[in-house]
């Protein structure tokens, strides 16, 4: 009995050596994933435009208890020394004892939209990229401070959280299926004057080639947004969100009938990773790219200026070991036609990291397909200048 006792002290001790082990080196292996569900409100397809005779006075009553304020605050240094102050060197033969600078606080301001009723909410990275302190102002008047979920500055969005409940949230429509001409509304806070509303209309979609994000594809609305507009609510007749107020084209600082809203189905795939992973993945098989234009294409022999021309290949790429070379004309990626390097480059961010995808390109005027494995994109700080 004595014998048996100890085989089995010993097998309980080798196999909490092993789980210890599996713990530390293996941390999530033995843990169970959390179910992180994300709630938001979505119109069925399809929903047709409903205007009554008062105007858009029931799209805003909807809307508008969805879209917050945000106040946010940051703190700037006045001493031009601040930066000798932190010097280790300085500090050893100064000592630790050094006056605090004088630090003037820098206050701006933006717009949100609520997106759960348990308190994320949908901005503009710029709007909160560099704040100290985030307030929120909700409609109703109440203000709440604000922590950071993630941000992603490539598409220039951030998700926010306060610690409410039972909140407006806001209802997402399908911006896929917004026309040009269609009425919109613009919902935010311009120039801190408070909530405002403005009417226009889609100027055009899939705008881009602007220089404001990484990737883009924005509506262009003539709606007037404004300075603090930056992250509010563009919404349909029915009240729904299509887009994320984001940017101006402007000679003056205010509006000129020109502005940019991200989509909402971007919008939502960026929320939808912050929110499970506090961050944003995309693929990436790392070629330098440019826009074929007509002198191109006539030293290509090329019929059309569709396609991207590869203009490099980084060394040890995901692209360079499956055998792509400078010169070679990228025309479809898994069959989706590639018409610049800004379609190449979101089309490109939609695979996911370690899937095959097939890359058609022409080379010295003939077709052919070359199967990669897609990697990961790393940090807008790491890639290649």
């Amino acid at each position: 009995m004595r014998h048996l006792w100890s085989i089995f002290s010993q097998a309980v001790t080798v196999c909490l050596g092993i789980l210890f082990v599996l713990k530390l080196f293996y941390p999530n292996l033995l843990t169970q994933p959390a179910n992180k569900t994300l709630v938001i409100k979505e119109t069925v397809a399809n929903s047709q435009a409903m205007v009554a005779k008062s105007g858009y006075r029931n799209a805003v009553s909807k809307a508008m208890p969805s879209v917050v304020n945000i106040f946010t605050t940051a703190r700037i240094s006045q001493d031009p020394h601040h930066a000798l102050k932190n010097d280790p060197l300085f500090r050893h033969f100064f000592g630790d004892e050094i006056e605090e600078e004088d630090e003037q606080p820098e206050n701006s301001l933006g717009s949100g939209v609520i997106v759960s009723a348990d308190g994320l909410i949908l901005t503009n990275n710029h709007v909160i990229s560099s704040a100290d302190q985030i307030e929120v102002a909700l409609s109703d008047g109440s203000k709440s401070s604000a922590t950071v979920v993630g941000t992603d500055p490539e598409t220039d969005l951030a998700v926010l959280k306060i610690d409410r409940k039972q909140l407006p949230a806001i209802t997402f429509s399908n911006s896929d299926q917004m026309k040009v001409g269609d009425v919109v509304l613009a919902i935010g806070n311009p120039f801190g004057v408070g909530q405002t509303v403005t009417q226009g209309i889609i100027s055009a979609l899939g705008r881009n080639h602007l220089g404001i994000n990484t990737f883009e594809n924005f509506i262009q609305t003539d709606a007037s947004i404004n300075p603090g507009n930056s992250g509010g609510a563009l919404i349909d007749v029915n009240g729904n969100l299509i887009g994320i107020n984001s940017a101006i084209y402007s000679r003056n600082g205010g509006s000129m009938g020109i502005g940019f809203a991200i989509p909402v189905s971007i919008a939502k795939q960026v929320m939808e990773q912050i929110t499970f992973n506090g961050s944003v993945t995309r693929g990436w098989i790392g070629i330098e790219a440019q826009d074929i234009t007509p002198e191109l294409a006539e030293s290509f022999n090329l019929k059309n200026v569709n396609g991207s021309l590869i203009a490099g290949v980084l060394l040890d790429s995901p692209a360079d070991r499956a055998g792509l070379r400078p010169g070679d004309i990228l025309i479809a990626i898994d069959n989706k036609p590639v018409t610049d390097s800004q379609a190449m480059l979101n089309l490109i961010a939609m695979l996911k990291p370690r899937d095959k995808a097939t890359l058609a390109i022409l080379r010295a005027g003939k077709k052919m397909e070359i199967s990669l494995t897609v990697g990961k994109r790393p940090l807008p700080s790491k890639l290649p200048q």
